[in-house]
């Protein structure tokens, strides 16, 4: 999966933002921390869930558990406003 090409991931200090093109059919902006910014970076490249979890996990220092949930929320809500290709 990736992120889909109608997105533009914006890294905006301690605020990461992922705005829609014209092209996207969701309108609006998504504000998130530094963690929802690293799965975005990550996903500007083609990668499955697993290898996403083991970047994060070597990135930061937190339970792989808390990691996990967070990709999944991140994943969950990134699906709905159609922002990944699968």
């Amino acid at each position: 999966m990736k992120l889909n090409r109608n997105f533009i991931n914006y890294n905006a200090g301690k605020e990461s933002l992922l705005v829609p093109t014209g092209e996207a059919d969701f309108s609006g902006i998504v504000k998130g921390n530094k963690t929802l910014g690293a799965i975005l970076s990550l996903l500007e490249k083609d990668m499955s869930e697993q290898e996403l979890l083991s970047a994060l996990q070597a990135r930061f220092d937190a339970p792989a558990e808390v990691i996990a949930g967070d990709v999944r929320h991140a994943l969950t809500e990134l699906r709905k406003i159609g922002a990944l290709d699968e």
